[in-house]
């Protein structure tokens, strides 16, 4: 019996850090945009091209709807998708236009990891891409903070 509540604690706690690791995360999405009415995560995880012009398109076109302070917008980038926010990606005029709107993007760290290995070396990254530890743990994060995900 001892053991079984040793177990069933150590689970408890497991969950109760795991749940309070989530909400300081939550917690530490900071917005320069607090009060807008609209809150985006768009999802690139597609090596396609044709997508990542996709999810840029739409970013642009969340901000003509609402216009830049009333939308606050992250782009996320895991898996293949990370392609987006390689340095030499054909999109960094674009990249560098919706982020002067106001438009984040966020880089997986264990994407990256992955693709260093094998490339041999990190990939180089576009100035605007900040690094966070996990594309899709950001993303339900911003989700728990009030964020609609759009996967174009």
């Amino acid at each position: 019996m001892h053991n079984l509540f040793g177990k069933r604690t150590l689970a408890f706690l497991a969950a109760l850090s795991l749940g309070l690791v989530s909400a300081v995360n939550a917690a530490e999405i900071k917005s320069e945009k607090a009060f807008a009415d609209k809150k985006s995560v768009l999802q690139i995880s597609d090596p396609n091209p044709f997508k990542q012009t996709l999810v840029l398109n739409v970013a642009s076109n969340l901000i003509k709807a609402y216009g830049t302070d009333k939308v606050d917008i992250e782009i996320v980038a895991f898996g293949p998708g990370l392609r987006l926010l390689f340095e030499e990606n054909i999109n960094q005029g674009r990249i560098q236009g919706l982020a002067s709107e106001g438009v984040r993007f966020a880089a997986c760290k264990n994407t990256i990891k992955g693709m260093g290995k094998k490339l041999g070396h990190p990939p180089a990254l576009n100035p605007n891409a900040v690094k966070v530890s996990a594309g899709v743990v950001r993303i339900i994060d911003l989700m728990d903070a009030g964020y609609t995900l759009i996967k174009p």
